[in-house]
């Protein structure tokens, strides 16, 4: 049973401190025409629909962190802070999280209008938008 609990404490904690420093890919449903450029928008409320479509983006629970000082250029308490804002003056809420890369594939093959980013390659029935370089290889948001 000890030997159970250190197992999932290192885990916990060496899984998360893995997970920084990898590229992200961003990914949309496929009916979706966004590009690179909207990415920011979209998750900072500011673009709601592309066409005809209602956005729904989400995040990824093991990447949120990492996700939001590359692709938004924010911290994760400015990212909060920006969202309290914005739900009390346009009574939008921030978008929900998903816990890791699986749960947000299936939510974007299953959501219309939904975008997402995971940290493995995507596969063939998302649209891949983006890739987020780590930063130790040029850093920052590469086009795809």
């Amino acid at each position: 049973m000890r030997a159970l609990r250190t197992l999932f404490f290192l885990a916990a904690t060496v899984a998360p401190l893995a997970a920084f420093g990898a590229d992200l890919y961003v990914i949309a449903d496929p009916r979706l025409k966004i590009d690179a450029q909207d990415v920011r928008e979209i998750y900072l409320g500011e673009q709601q629909f592309a066409g005809p479509i209602r956005l729904k983006p989400v995040h990824n629970a093991v990447w949120q962190d990492e996700f939001t000082v590359r692709a938004l250029a924010m911290e994760a308490a400015k990212y909060a802070t920006w969202w309290t804002k914005k739900a009390f003056r346009d009574g939008l809420n921030p978008p929900p999280v998903r816990a890791n890369d699986r749960e947000v594939i299936e939510y974007v093959r299953r959501t219309p209008g939904a975008i997402g980013y995971v940290g493995s390659p995507p596969t063939s029935d998302v649209v891949l938008v983006q890739t987020l370089r780590e930063a130790a290889s040029g850093g920052g948001g590469v086009n795809r």
